[in-house]
């Protein structure tokens, strides 16, 4: 939910507006046809996604806080966090998708080559984990292209898909990711099931892979110094929510979907309960693990609102 602001910059509140004025952002991008549940490669009962933003020192970066200390944070993600996650995804065989922004790839070359020697899917995920809704959309187009060049000179193969960082959006975000050929994007929350995105009530042949804030380890494990929010006590408390997430996805016949951070879930207590988790959900008959890219190129396009 966004906050309560009783009126907008012209002045005048929102149940005094003329329709074409709410009508027109809430066409702009909408949900269109959804994979049906239980669509997924060998009779598999239930499709996993699982996916690591793996951001480093980029937010810190990006808002110009250039202390040892916030970057050590971040840099743990890579000394520690995804060495971690690598090794765990190589015993039960499972792949993944990493969504990188081009500065930690800059500042980390050496993760990119071991998520590709790996076989896992990377996407973009910004520049420097800017803000989407704060750019022009010329700087946004640019950054995502300059991002997906960067990433396929390293890799050798150009993404298909982006997450925007912090899942942010700007009214054009959607259609600068179509028009720049991506089969997918990963930061919208309309569905729990994979979907093509409408733009401007037409059918854009760009799938969304949803995401949620209740399935991102950022929502529980991010302290903010200054204020007064802090993780939760007991990390378990983060899994056992996916485990019942897991089991509806099951039930459903659909797609459960985790959104992590190496420097998060990446860290002792945490990543203990994720193990046991992911070691569970291997474990149960039925699961399709299986890259962002993957999922994305089942859902048929070109179709209209279900």
């Amino acid at each position: 939910m966004t906050g309560f602001t009783a009126t907008t910059p012209g002045g005048d509140p929102p149940w005094g507006w003329a329709r074409e004025r709410w009508e027109r952002p809430v066409a702009r991008v909408r949900a269109g046809h959804r994979l049906p549940p239980g669509s997924w490669p060998g009779g598999a009962r239930v499709a996993v996604a699982l996916s690591f933003d793996v951001d480093h020192e980029t937010p810190w970066l990006r808002d110009g806080a250039l202390d040892p200390g916030g970057l050590a944070h971040g840099e743990f993600g890579s000394r520690a966090g995804l060495p971690r996650i690598l090794d765990l995804l190589e015993k039960l065989r499972a792949p993944a998708t990493f969504f990188v922004p081009a500065v930690a790839a800059i500042l980390h070359p050496d993760d990119i080559t071991a998520i590709t020697a790996a076989g896992h899917e990377i996407g973009t995920h910004g520049w420097i984990h800017e803000r989407p809704e704060l750019l022009t959309a010329e700087q946004e187009r640019d950054l995502l292209l300059r991002s997906l060049d960067l990433l396929e000179q390293m890799t050798g193969t150009r993404p298909v898909g982006c997450r925007t960082p912090s899942f942010g959006t700007s009214e054009l975000t959607l259609h600068i990711a179509r028009d720049a050929g991506l089969l997918y994007d990963s930061s919208l929350m309309a569905d729990d099931q994979p979907y093509e995105v409408l733009l401007d009530g037409e059918a854009s042949g760009l799938v969304e892979v949803p995401v949620d804030w209740l399935r991102d380890d950022a929502a529980y494990l991010v302290t903010d110094r200054w204020g007064g929010l802090r993780p939760i006590p007991d990390p378990g408390v983060l899994t056992r929510a996916w485990a019942q997430d897991f089991h509806g996805a099951v039930d459903e016949g659909g797609m459960f979907q985790l959104t992590l951070h190496p420097d998060l879930i990446g860290r002792r207590g945490p990543f203990q309960s994720f193990a046991a988790l992911v070691h569970e959900i291997a474990s149960t008959p039925g699961v399709w693990f299986a890259a962002h890219r993957d999922i994305a190129a089942l859902v048929p396009t070109g179709g209209t609102r279900s």
